[in-house]
């Protein structure tokens, strides 16, 4: 009889993580032997922490976290498919006019040196803001953001993604559109591993790989839509209208979930130049590793695992 393993993977929850909720709420990950716990990310440097120490095998974040990885922590992370552009917006205070108005303002990011905050840098210096011209509050995961934009009217402006984007135009905060309309391709939550890991566990990371696009899958069916929506709601605690705007995001055709998980190499360049434009180190090109197995076999694609030459 083979044996269950057990699998911790830290995540954001929101849009990103429906295909996961699916995969464990209809047995995708059980069929596989896989027992997985999905523990709520409170910020990206937990996550990066919490995988280098090893309490966490598997994290879903953004691209750039695995980047700081190899950068800052010197850890050997490797991102193992791809998934979405993060699906975020800015938002600012109803009061703020234009972007030039944050000057002397606070924003609030998740950490202050990766992701999602690099994107929120280059778009306000897009605008004429340098750096020192507004104060960075950290809060950590989207919605201890969009909390705190709710809570206090003096931090000014955030990047957030559905459903808490939904509920910050529902709060009367201003969204100034989506952030890949100024910046371009973006890789946005990836699931992203150590490679010593990957390296021993290549089955148990294919079949949770295979578990995970069979998920997408499920949620990209039209025929599964009023399903997905009810998932939406129980897994996230939303309402019906707010679970199917995040459905909507989820699966818009051009903008929603990467079809199988396929890696936005584009966007992956995007990230990169982003760090290097706010950390003056410029990083190499990515290379990737092809592997095929049961994912090939069974889906017909193979997954692609992309580091950063040395």
């Amino acid at each position: 009889m083979t044996s269950t393993v057990r699998l911790t993977v830290m995540v954001f929850p929101g849009t990103q993580t429906l295909p996961l909720f699916a995969a464990q709420t209809i047995g995708l990950f059980e069929k596989r032997g896989l027992s997985v716990e999905l523990k709520p990310a409170p910020n990206s440097e937990e996550q990066r922490r919490g995988l280098a120490e090893g309490r966490y095998e598997i994290v879903h974040g953004a691209a750039d976290q695995a980047v700081a990885m190899v950068e800052d922590m010197k850890a050997d992370a490797l991102i193992v498919a791809g998934g979405d552009n993060g699906f975020n917006h800015l938002f600012v205070q109803p009061e703020i006019a234009t972007l030039a108005d944050l000057r002397g303002r606070t924003v609030v990011v998740d950490v202050a040196n990766t992701g999602w905050s690099f994107v929120a840098y280059n778009i306000l210096t897009r605008a004429g803001l340098n750096r020192g011209d507004y104060a960075v509050k950290e809060a950590g995961a989207p919605f201890r953001r969009f909390e705190a934009m709710r809570d206090d009217r003096s931090i000014a402006a955030g990047i957030l993604n559905p459903p808490f984007a939904i509920r910050a135009r529902q709060a009367g905060l201003k969204d100034m559109g989506p952030v890949t309309q100024t910046i371009g391709p973006y890789l946005g939550q990836v699931p992203y591993v150590l490679r010593s890991w990957a390296c021993a566990n290549e089955e148990t990371l294919v079949a949770y790989l295979a578990a995970c696009i069979e998920g997408l899958r499920w949620v990209l069916d039209p025929a599964n839509k009023s399903s997905a929506i009810r998932l939406c709601a129980a897994q996230l605690n939303l309402t019906d209208g707010i679970a199917t705007e995040t459905y909507a995001a989820a699966t818009h055709p051009t903008l929603g979930l990467a079809r199988d998980a396929m890696f936005d190499l584009e966007g992956f360049r995007t990230t990169l130049r982003l760090r290097a434009d706010f950390t003056g180190c410029h990083l190499a090109p990515p290379r990737s590793e092809e592997h095929t197995s049961e994912l090939q076999s069974r889906f017909g694609i193979s997954y692609a695992v992309f580091c950063l030459k040395k």
